[in-house]
């Protein structure tokens, strides 16, 4: 299985250094990049190469795959990232309506296009707000992937819950087109406050055995990557999460 972790999780604990060396120590063989740490991938890439990890996903704002892509492709070529991930779409740049996120599909598309001739894979990562019902009850997702049929899906768990839906039929229709997994638990009532309502894998609500049977039956994910949005301890969360997930 080929753990990942996303080091947004860790921005809150510096230097990188000691982030990736602990991460290193925890027993993952992969992480993901996203925007923060991108200033000087030369660098990057020699802490990953001291500790023996490797970058194969990251994330890349929506604004440089669309108005820099040749930066974006630089940044992967030198982390060795394979798959590029678009994160997030501000709230106040979001559409209202089917035809608004069909529309934004196109665009993904688009981007998708750019980087399969770069040689890259492409994909989306959700939160919750793609999983809220329009007006006509349908979902920003599903016309998110139908506009862009050719891009693929990095399915982060715990939003798509958080959004009111259930995982386990989006898997089952959608597998064949995730290529990653956000593995993120979600806390107990009471518990998390210090935490935005995250908990380490395993401690929470979130039915990962279940999950990770989906997975492994029905999509194409290659990766799975630990997050945790505002950890208190990212030590113990990197320990904590990759030894509850090697048992799932």
């Amino acid at each position: 299985m080929n753990w990942s972790f996303q080091l947004y999780s860790a921005r809150n604990f510096q230097p990188w250094e000691t982030v990736i060396k602990t991460v290193a120590d925890a027993g993952y063989a992969h992480v993901e990049g996203f925007g923060g740490l991108y200033d000087d991938p030369k660098s990057l890439r020699g802490m990953l190469d001291r500790d023996g990890l490797t970058m194969p996903t990251g994330h890349f704002s929506l604004d440089m795959l669309e108005n820099d892509f040749s930066r974006a492709a630089s940044i992967a070529d030198t982390l060795g990232v394979k798959v590029m991930i678009c994160p997030h779409i501000a709230a106040d740049l979001r559409p209202s309506d089917a035809t608004g996120w069909r529309g934004f599909g196109e665009r993904l598309a688009k981007v998708g296009e750019a980087a399969k001739r770069a040689g890259y894979d492409f994909a989306w990562h959700n939160h919750d707000f793609e999983f809220m019902k329009l007006d006509d009850g349908s979902t920003p997702q599903e016309h998110i992937l139908s506009a862009a049929p050719d891009i693929g899906w990095e399915m982060d768990v715990a939003w798509v819950i958080r959004g009111g839906a259930d995982a386990l039929p989006w898997i089952e229709k959608y597998g064949s087109r995730i290529v990653a997994v956000h593995v993120k638990d979600i806390a107990r009532q009471g518990e998390g406050l210090d935490e935005d309502g995250w908990s380490d894998v395993g401690y929470g609500t979130v039915d990962w055995p279940a999950l990770m049977k989906a997975f492994k039956a029905n999509s194409a994910a290659r990766y799975y990557v630990m997050e945790q949005d505002n950890p208190n301890d990212i030590e113990r969360f990197a320990r904590r999460s990759i030894e509850s997930a090697k048992n799932f």
